[in-house]
C-alpha cells in the first residue's frame, strides 16, 4: 500500500490506521518518490494528498496508472465539499476524503474502494 502525504505528522497517523489492513505501508512525501515506489512495488491501493497533483489531477493519476494500471486511488484534500469531490472522481480517483474526517472514515473508504465502489466524504 502506498501513502503519498507531504505532512509527516498526518502521514504517521494515516500509516497507523492503514497498518491494520495492510502488511506494509510505504510512505513518500512527493510525486517523484510516489511514482518510483509505484513502479517498484505495484501496490493495489494508493492514498494520495491532492496537493501533489499541483492542479493537474488527470496528469498525476495518468502517471501513477502508467506504472500500475489497476491501482485504486484515494485522494485526500484540505478543501472538502461536493464540487471538489465530484471533480476528483471525474478526474479518475476512486475516492475522496476531506482530511478532517480521515481518522473516522479512511478505513471505510479503503473497504469500499477494494469492493470496486466509489467513496466520498
Amino acid at each position: 500500500m502506498l501513502l503519498a502525504e507531504p505532512h509527516y505528522g498526518l502521514a504517521e497517523g494515516i500509516r497507523g490506521l492503514l497498518a491494520s489492513l495492510f502488511d506494509a505501508v510505504v510512505m513518500v512525501a512527493e510525486e517523484s518518490s510516489m511514482l518510483e515506489a509505484a513502479r517498484r512495488l505495484k501496490p493495489e491501493l494508493a492514498v494520495v494528498d491532492l496537493c501533489l497533483a499541483k492542479g493537474n489531477l488527470a496528469g498525476l493519476l495518468g502517471r501513477l496508472r502508467r506504472h500500475c494500471p489497476d491501482l485504486k486511488v484515494i485522494l485526500l484534500g484540505d478543501i472538502g465539499g461536493p464540487s471538489v469531490a465530484e471533480s476528483v472522481l471525474a478526474g479518475g480517483a476512486d475516492a475522496f476524503l476531506f482530511k478532517g474526517v480521515v481518522a473516522s472514515k479512511l478505513l471505510s473508504a479503503v473497504e469500499a474502494v477494494r469492493r470496486g465502489e466509489r467513496y466520498i466524504c
